[in-house]
């Protein structure tokens, strides 16, 4: 099996060789180099300007893998935003986002697939995000509130996808031969106006999960500071013109993460296009189905 993991930015590869795309090649190159799908994705955050001015990093955190097994390439995204009022909300982020990960890798590794994942299979993971949050807190004598983050995980293989969702952001795709871009699972408020819910939540964290059969080409995941310029909340739709713009540079060179495209959506992040329109953390993956050669 290969992998190849990325934590903003920090990538750890493992049995992975060199790729160079081969598009509209023949299945085979050579005589032994062969034609397989697999993903290349751009991602990036950046801190708001309302937690710049109170001297304040990024709550938000994210992670990316592709795992190979064969010819079958999945991947697994995550994004997780910590909540302002929580003192660990970075720490949470980061834990929720990276657990999520590590549990998507082992299921995979056990042959689970995108459409054998169950409310039981999630719930499971969720409370390994919980262990290791309350193992945090407890190390530094605190409660897991203070660790509160939302979450949206997703898995997606060849032919079939699974989105876990916890709170706000959210997750949007593209199926291979359609032109419509669908909402996975849309951003959910709390009880109240302006909150959300979070994987600490007591009793129990307010979990969803969709499984869906089809071949999902493109796949944005993105915290809450971005959804009023993504999604249109009077349809509950997402703003096709944008998901179009930001995929047309994704052209899938190699298999992996693009870092020369994401430090350019670094700087879009930063940008006053963007924030002057919202001036909370962001946090946006890109990812799309590629044909490389191997």
């Amino acid at each position: 099996m290969a992998l190849c993991l990325s934590f903003h930015g920090l990538e750890v590869a493992s049995n992975r060789r060199a790729t160079a795309p081969e598009p509209n090649c023949p299945k085979r190159v050579g005589r032994c180099r062969m034609i397989a799908p697999r993903w290349t994705w751009a991602s990036a955050r950046a801190t708001g300007t309302s937690h710049l001015k109170a001297g304040k990093g990024c709550d938000d955190s994210a992670a990316c893998l592709e795992s190979v097994q064969g010819s079958r390439a999945t991947l697994v995204c995550a994004v997780s935003d910590g909540a302002g009022t929580a003192s660990y909300s970075s720490v949470g982020s980061r834990i929720a986002s990276q657990a999520f990960a590590r549990c998507a890798l082992r299921f995979l590794r056990r042959g689970g697939t995108p459409s054998s994942m169950s409310p039981e299979i999630a719930s499971e993971w969720l409370d390994d995000v919980r262990d290791r949050i309350a193992a945090a807190a407890y190390r530094r004598s605190a409660a897991p509130r203070d660790f509160a983050a939302t979450l949206v995980g997703s898995i997606v293989g060849p032919d079939s996808a699974a989105f876990f969702h916890v709170g706000d952001g959210s997750a949007v795709y593209r199926l291979g031969k359609a032109s419509d871009w669908v909402v996975a699972s849309w951003p959910e408020q709390g009880e109240y106006a302006a909150t959300t819910y979070f994987v600490t939540d007591d009793p129990e964290p307010h979990l969803r999960l969709s499984v869906l059969e089809g071949d999902v080409a493109e796949l944005a995941l993105f915290s809450d500071g971005i959804e009023r310029l993504v999604l249109d909340f009077s349809n509950q739709t997402a703003f096709a013109p944008f998901f179009d713009r930001m995929f047309f540079p994704l052209s899938g060179q190699s298999s992996g993460r693009d870092r020369e495209l994401s430090r350019h959506l670094k700087h879009y992040l930063d940008s006053p296009s963007v924030c002057d329109k919202t001036d909370d953390d962001k946090t946006l993956v890109l990812a799309k189905r590629v044909l490389v050669a191997e």
